[in-house]
């Protein structure tokens, strides 16, 4: 492919990527590793340059452009190298228009800049939409930190986790043996963080009301050391059903997965009302903690869907402190750095439930922010969480 007919598959792709924002369609991943399976002639430095393009494009623009083409003229405007892309030769673009509005450049969409966490000030903003690190976790049920440095000779240690490794982006660790023998599994230094200070250990009865594919529900069954009882449950089959094998790999037997039905999460639950040791509640959130890994969700979200998350929010906590048994935990978490999905959720369930005791995360790593801890891309350098965790009264 020749580079003018590389920003014209760029562009393709961020029409794509602004149609799924619009319409909750595929993440942009998706999006380009299915626009390239049809298209066998590009080469592996083409897919990668091309990629390059839109995650710039996408980085560039807090709102959702009209256009990929709008989006590609952004970055054109501040390099001249993409202006002159647009030749009009074949598979190329076609010349820029007299007057053709192009992007203009945001870190964050306009209608949520007022709304982050007090701790988070627009200076750092910028870390939001950086690259983000490959972060793995040791699997402790397979072999310790110095067996996954032999086999991964060029990660270096994260700085917060104690069981975290860090690589070089755009390493293909998940074909690398330590990652098929279970030995290590992608995740980011922050939700290792949340799984530890979770506080779990062998013997608990643990319920994971928000599973998804198992990431953190698999760091707690390390933590206990594969004793116990785990309860992963979700309202989406697709997301337990690709558990299993990950359970599987990674040498856990402790899980039982369960389907919830939404509105109705109790009824599946029934025997396991008052009896939980520990309830993770790892809410669905806007993922403005995720932005540098997936930016293209500054686009997806609307102040209509974060309010049915934020009540979302507030509702699956009350289910859970149903679970919780006399003196047991109960932790919320968010992949957020909205005040109203952090602290303000937080504070709310405290005034809710009154009774429940608000303790601190079992790690002192990030800031308090009211009832918990918020950790983010600045000054931490992991993704954004903010994490709270209570007893339930005796």
């Amino acid at each position: 492919m020749t580079p003018a007919a590389r920003a014209q598959a760029a562009i393709e792709i961020l029409d794509q990527v602004i149609a799924a924002a619009r319409e909750a369609g595929p993440a942009a991943d998706t999006i380009i590793s299915g626009y390239f399976k049809s298209r066998r002639y590009a080469g592996s430095k083409d897919r990668r340059a091309v990629r390059e393009l839109v995650y710039r494009a996408i980085r560039r623009s807090g709102e959702r452009p009209p256009s990929g083409r709008a989006a590609l003229l952004g970055l054109a405007d501040e390099d001249p190298e993409i202006e002159r892309l647009f030749d009009g030769s074949p598979h190329a673009p076609a010349h820029r228009a007299e007057g053709e509005d192009s992007a203009a450049p945001a870190l964050v969409p306009e209608w949520l800049q007022g709304r982050f966490d007090p701790l988070v000030e627009a200076r750092d903003w910028p870390a939001l939409l950086e690259r983000a690190p490959l972060d793995v976790r040791v699997n402790s049920l397979k072999g310790d930190l110095e067996a996954a440095r032999d086999a991964l000779p060029e990660a270096v240690p994260t700085p917060l986790s104690p069981l975290g490794l860090r690589l070089a982006e755009g390493t293909r660790i998940e074909d690398h043996p330590a990652c098929q023998s279970g030995l290590v599994e992608v995740q980011d230094e922050g939700s290792q963080l949340l799984a530890l200070g979770c506080g779990a250990s062998p013997g608990h009865l643990v319920v994971d009301l928000c599973a998804g594919a198992g990431g953190k529900t698999l760091a707690l069954a390390a933590e206990m050391r594969n004793q116990g009882r785990i309860i992963a449950c979700d309202t989406d089959r697709g997301r337990l059903g690709r558990m299993r094998p990950r359970l599987e790999r990674a040498g856990v037997s402790i899980v039982e997965t369960r389907l919830l039905n939404p509105g109705a999460e109790l009824d599946p639950l029934e025997d396991l009302k008052g009896k939980a040791d520990l309830v993770l509640v790892d809410a669905p959130c806007s993922g403005t903690g995720t932005w540098r890994r997936n930016p293209e969700t500054r686009w997806r979200l609307t102040p209509e869907r974060l309010q049915r998350l934020v009540q979302l929010q507030a509702y699956l906590l009350d289910v859970a402190a149903e679970l919780v048994r006399p003196g047991g935990i109960l932790v919320y978490a968010v992949c957020s750095l909205l005040e109203e999905e952090g602290r303000a959720q937080a504070e709310a369930f405290g005034s809710r439930r009154s009774a429940f005791l608000c303790q601190g995360p079992a790690f002192e790593f990030g800031r308090i922010a009211g009832a918990g801890r918020l950790l983010s891309p600045a000054p931490d350098g992991t993704d954004g969480f903010f994490v709270a965790r209570w007893q339930a009264p005796c």
